[in-house]
């Protein structure tokens, strides 16, 4: 399938289903949080281990946020800023 294949059908599902769209969605914010845990994590130079427990938090919870597995939580993520010495930032955007 080829890129403007995949993003028709995506788009067209998209158009037919109000929860492939939310499940769509949910899926980039997920990996956008994932990206951001996990910079946050190696610019601090730690790793998976270290960082859960200098968040309070289990490394198998990192490890789920770093690959977009899990939904992490605005408490989870406020948590992980505030035991990092960091701010969190949410933004709206306003979609194309």
């Amino acid at each position: 399938m080829t890129l403007n294949r995949i993003d028709d059908y995506i788009q067209e599902r998209k158009k037919a289903s109000t929860e492939f769209t939310r499940a769509y969605d949910q899926a980039g914010v997920d990996l956008e949080i994932a990206v951001a845990v996990k910079q946050l994590r190696e610019s601090l130079g730690l790793s998976q281990r270290s960082f859960a427990a200098l968040v309070g938090k289990p490394q198998s919870t990192i490890a789920r946020i770093e690959t977009g597995s899990v939904t992490a939580t605005n408490k989870t993520l406020a948590d992980i800023a505030a035991k990092t010495h960091h701010q969190l930032r949410i933004q709206f955007v306003q979609t194309p």
